[in-house]
């Protein structure tokens, strides 16, 4: 029953998104602007990493694209809530982790396609890495959207409006981006900031997907945002799952 109520969900919420194919491809703007006139600025700059200039900022353009866009997905649950949808829902059969596992899984369908289209233009720039890489970079953009949409739709159901939403998505996002070496890497930083970067989760997923764009899958940077990605995928999955229940969603 788990899986049908998951399929249900997400099916309903995959056609919203399908119906509002502009807001698709617009989601994938910023990142591609970052990709267009930050990129070119970096090409032959030594970055402090492996490969080239757009095998390190690709990957962290990725991630900020799951970062950004999953954090804002709770905006979707106060909207819901001011229309009854919530309601609705609530006196229904449906698994309360369905509900989310829906909304989550339809979140990451739609960042994963995002990347897939940002990665396409990455290449004509001038990217170049292995096809699994490649692969590898959108698991871990699936997972950080799972994890980072679980968190969002658990605090939209606690927030009542988004006016209170707003600030606190922004509070978390910014230092997140900022510390986690999305643009360049944090070797590059002076060394105190480099030890306050290793508390941040998302440096591991950063450091991860970029030895992944030069084909290193056994570094222990691989294993680190592996155990990270999953271990904060399930924390976060709980948390938002535990939230639904007692909220009666």
């Amino acid at each position: 029953m788990l899986l049908h109520d998951t399929a249900l969900v997400y099916g309903r919420y995959l056609r919203q998104s399908l119906r509002s194919r502009f807001a698709l491809l617009f989601g994938v703007l910023t990142p591609l602007l970052y990709l267009l006139f930050y990129g070119p600025l970096l090409t032959g700059l030594p970055l402090g990493g492996r490969g080239g200039s757009w095998q390190v900022l690709v990957p962290g353009l990725l991630l900020q694209l799951g970062l950004f866009g999953a954090l804002f997905a709770g905006f979707t649950v106060i909207l819901e809530k001011g229309q009854g949808v919530v309601e609705r829902m609530r006196v229904t059969p449906v698994s309360r982790l369905a509900l989310l596992l829906g909304r989550v899984l339809r979140d990451a369908t739609v960042f994963v396609f995002q990347a897939v289209l940002l990665v396409l233009a990455a290449l004509v720039m001038g990217l170049r890495a292995p096809l699994a890489g490649v692969l590898i970079g959108f698991a871990f953009v699936a997972l950080l959207t799972v994890s980072l949409a679980s968190l969002s739709y658990a605090l939209g159901m606690k927030v009542r409006s988004p006016q209170e939403f707003g600030p606190l998505i922004n509070a978390v996002s910014m230092p997140s981006m900022l510390l986690s070496g999305l643009m360049l890497p944090m070797t590059l930083a002076p060394a105190w900031l480099d030890v306050l970067s290793h508390f941040v989760p998302f440096r591991y997923l950063v450091d991860a997907v970029r030895d992944a764009y030069v084909g290193d899958y056994t570094s222990a940077h691989m294993l680190y945002g592996v155990l990270v990605a999953v271990g904060f995928t399930a924390l976060t999955v709980t948390a938002g799952t535990r939230v639904f229940r007692t909220a009666g969603a």
